[in-house]
């Protein structure tokens, strides 16, 4: 490999005080997808973790208190409140967030992993890139973010979880050993503050679809249906200027066939006229 230079996190403000040993990556953290070879996955477990499991898809039902509290608890896991502004204007990269996206979606796919891991997956990812100045020259840098990201959402809400290696697929233009996706999390964990469980249009969408269906509960058709436009929602950069539970209301509206009950089924305190916004986008 040709001479690297490792980041200067000073210049590209992704410094880390973790610890005695700074989070560093040079070109050297690559490693050739023929030839990697890894005896054990040291990456951090968080949450759930184990094996012989499907992904896990279902919704909780939730109570009007618990709803009130995720109300007020889903600002704390946004982007930043000018990162739609730095996206449409070009201060930052679109490119770079479609990349990390379609490569999480294809491996998600790979994997068989469910709507909540993708879907925070790309909440990390996000709020990451909303806070983080990529270095430039550093291509792969993109490809260790999505990696890290999803292997963390993984952990999170995948009860059998796959080596770090493992996970990486598609070609293998980047491949990463298992250290340095493990250092990349920690950075990760660090930027965000190590606040993980984030609320997601997936966290709300059980909540509404009882409210429309007059509090019966959702057929699997129905919930399948939700979660399809719920991940269709996540490629609309427009969609990021709407709380997790707006675009939940909104989907919960365009599945069912009661749309106009959702007057009574938003709670007073919601605006009709975003959440219709929001559906109009879905169309």
């Amino acid at each position: 490999m040709s001479d690297v230079k490792s980041f200067d996190y000073a210049e590209s403000n992704m410094l880390c005080t973790e610890g005695p040993k700074s989070l560093c990556f040079d070109d050297d953290d690559l490693v050739d997808g023929q030839s990697c070879e890894i005896k054990n996955d040291e990456g951090l477990s968080v949450g759930n973790g184990g094996s012989d499991s499907e992904p896990l898809i279902n919704f909780p039902c939730l109570s009007e208190d618990n709803f009130g509290l995720m109300l007020d608890r889903e600002k704390g896991f946004l982007p930043k409140d000018d990162y739609l502004k730095r996206l449409r204007n070009g201060d930052l990269n679109l490119s770079v967030r479609t990349e990390a996206l379609d490569w999480i979606s294809k491996a998600r796919a790979h994997h068989s992993f469910g709507a909540l891991c993708l879907c925070l997956s790309m909440n990390y990812c996000d709020r990451f890139l909303s806070v983080y100045d990529l270095p430039q020259g550093k291509p792969w840098v993109v490809r260790l973010i999505a990696v890290s990201c999803l292997s963390l959402a993984a952990k999170m809400e995948e009860i059998e979880v796959p080596l770090s290696v493992d996970l990486q697929v598609g070609e293998p233009k980047f491949m990463f050993e298992s250290k340095t996706v493990q250092r990349m999390e920690l950075f990760v964990l660090s930027t965000l503050k190590w606040k993980m469980r984030a609320y997601t249009p997936c966290s709300f969408i059980d909540y509404f679809l009882h409210k429309i269906k007059k509090d019966e509960f959702p057929t699997m058709h129905l919930i399948h249906r939700s979660t399809e436009v719920i991940i269709s929602t996540i490629t609309c950069i427009d969609l990021l200027e709407f709380r997790p539970s707006e675009i939940a209301a909104a989907v919960a509206m365009s599945v069912s066939v009661q749309a106009t009950d959702m007057d009574e089924a938003l709670p007073s305190f919601m605006g009709v006229d975003k959440v219709v916004s929001i559906n109009l986008s879905l169309r």
